[in-house]
């Protein structure tokens, strides 16, 4: 008798290991990804990463972050095995708090992420009890069938690590985020023994960074960065304000030791940067006598005697940079001839906020600095070069190119058989990669999609209020009250609220008059018998002021009736 098959011609009952991404492939941002392991109807899974994303502009109002959606794990939470975290940068360790109590695993982590996470949670009040185990720097444990080992990487915070995940059907290595710094300020450079020795070792497929797949050559280090941190600081002839990515170690580290180069005193002003100063400080990154003042002793220090270094790179409303470009900043102020570093990269669709900051300082006569006129920020992702030497070490079977939008995908995938790997899998979210046995192949789907947090709420992407807000910031809307008695005759003149809608038609007929005559006339039409009939008059009110008012202005807003039964001779 023939092996009995799924519907994708895998036999039932074999073991396979399978690669599938809720979050992190055709985007950049988001990671979660997830390693199967058993036969297609009782797998074993192992998650990498559960991070965020950040909403862009207008298509999400009101939304703080996006998170992934986990229902297809959710299902399978049972079969979980534990979260492993690569690093503590909030697309990838940013929704952990947040989701852990739909998977209730534990999470696994080096020292300095774990302190991250930890600090995260304290924040949080410690609302959620969760289970970190933490692992040493390049430590190796067990979890279901799923042996893994952190690499020490270089990236642009400590402790990045690439997974090298050991199962019955081979060894996977998830690269995490990575460059190859062999000169990093912070930290160890990425361990190339080990790397090569897993090549010996025979590595059945990688998973790889993509970010810079599309940039030929090597990635400056990070060291390069803080000599050119120190040489501008020391010709500024007055105050210095430095913003970056909070959780860029190595940048805090650079800015304190060009500004005591300089003889200047370091002051930093934002949660977010005392928070990972705590955590370096603690896990050995920073010295136990790092010295900083904070943003209240700004005004005691002379302009040439001041480095500012402050959060808000990306353009964050409510953060240092942006409050002092507004003049609001309770303690720090820019002046005429005060320079401003943006030693950061700007995250596709920040571009406006960032440079809206960037313009106001430039009119207060601050001088303005980005990575556009010097050597202010490095990216922390391998370009093209680094690709092939990591390729070169590892030698595996099968490339999976990962952590991209489908252009860097498909520039990572050429670059990978130019390398000579034999296969070659593009894949995007919610798509299962089968990786052992046989050749690599997409063998099946599960459900993908974003969850947003709304306030202290988190909903659905899809449906809801978030929709309802994306046609507000168009339309408007007009919210009619109607008083009726039992008999469906009208009680009080109708009630009319008008938001987001002209207040005139082009002929200067106030919007307000028309909505009201529309109302009246819709009343009228109506046989007194079937006013009765209380939520078929609303729906036909409703229908003729969406109508009466895109006759008028040419968009049909959304529209509320709201009808009270009043008691009366009516």
């Amino acid at each position: 008798m023939p092996e009995e098959r799924t519907k994708r011609g895998r036999p039932h009952g074999q073991d396979e290991l399978v690669f599938l991404a809720l979050g992190g492939l055709g985007e950049i941002g988001m990671n979660a990804y997830l390693y199967g392991y058993g036969p297609p109807d009782a797998r074993k899974w192992l998650m990498v990463d559960l991070g965020i994303t950040f909403p862009e502009g207008e298509d999400d109002p009101g939304i703080d972050v996006i998170f992934p959606d986990l229902r297809f794990i959710e299902e399978e939470r049972s079969a979980l095995a534990g979260i492993v975290i690569t690093h503590a940068h909030e697309d990838h360790i940013g929704a952990v708090v947040d989701l852990w109590s739909r998977l209730g695993v534990p999470v696994y982590a080096t020292p300095f992420t774990a302190g991250m996470l930890k600090a995260k949670l304290a924040e949080y009040g410690g609302k959620h009890a969760i289970p970190i185990r933490e692992v040493k720097l390049n430590g190796r444990f067990q979890a279901g069938p799923f042996d893994v080992e952190f690499i020490e990487m270089s990236h642009s915070i400590p402790e990045s690590s690439a997974l090298a995940i050991r199962t019955p059907a081979g060894l996977v290595l998830h690269t995490g985020d990575w460059k190859l710094d062999r000169t990093p300020l912070i930290g160890g450079a990425p361990d190339e023994k080990r790397l090569a020795a897993l090549g010996d070792e025979g590595v059945l497929a990688m998973i790889c960074d993509s970010t810079n797949a599309m940039r030929e050559g090597q990635s400056p280090s990070e060291r390069d960065v803080a000599k050119s941190l120190t040489a501008i600081v020391k010709e500024a002839p007055h105050r210095v304000a430095v913003t970056t990515f909070a959780s860029n170690v190595a940048r805090v580290k650079a800015v304190a030791d060009a500004a005591r180069a300089a003889g200047r005193e370091l002051v930093v002003a934002g949660r977010a940067l005392h928070r990972v100063i705590d955590v370096a400080i603690d896990t050995g990154y920073l010295p136990q006598g790092f010295r900083y003042v904070d943003q209240q002793q700004f005004s005691e220090y002379k302009r040439s005697n001041v480095v500012c270094l402050c959060t808000g790179s990306q353009g964050e409303p409510r953060a240092a940079m942006a409050r002092i470009a507004e003049n609001e900043h309770p303690d720090i102020s820019l002046d005429k001839g005060d320079l401003a570093i943006f030693s950061s990269r700007t995250i596709p669709g920040n571009e406006k906020a960032v440079g809206w900051i960037q313009n106001s300082l430039v009119r207060m006569g601050v001088e303005v600095l980005t990575d556009n006129e010097a050597l202010v920020h490095v990216t922390g992702h391998p370009r093209r070069d680094e690709l092939r030497q990591l390729y070169a070490w590892t030698r595996p079977r099968i490339a999976v190119p990962m952590h991209g939008e489908a252009r860097h995908l498909k520039a990572h995938a050429e670059l990978a058989r130019e390398a000579g790997v034999a296969e070659v899998q593009v894949a995007y979210n919610g798509e299962i990669v089968r990786l052992s046995p046989g050749p690599v192949r997409i063998v099946d789907d599960a459900p993908v999609g974003r969850l947003f947090r709304d306030g202290n709420l988190i909903v659905p992407s899809g449906d809801g209020p978030v929709r309802e807000r994306r046609k507000l910031a168009f339309v408007g809307i007009v919210v009619v009250a109607l008083a009726l008695s039992r008999r469906g005759e009208l009680m009080a003149e109708p009630q009319i609220a008008i938001d987001g809608v002209p207040a005139e038609d082009a002929g200067g007929e106030p919007m307000g008059e028309i909505v009201l005559g529309t109302v009246e006339g819709t009343l009228k039409s109506i046989p007194r018998d079937r006013r009765r009939d209380i939520e078929m008059v609303a729906e036909a009110v409703r229908r003729a002021v969406r109508s009466g008012v895109a006759d008028a202005w040419g968009k049909k807003p959304i529209v509320k009736v709201l009808v009270s039964v009043i008691e009366g001779k009516g």
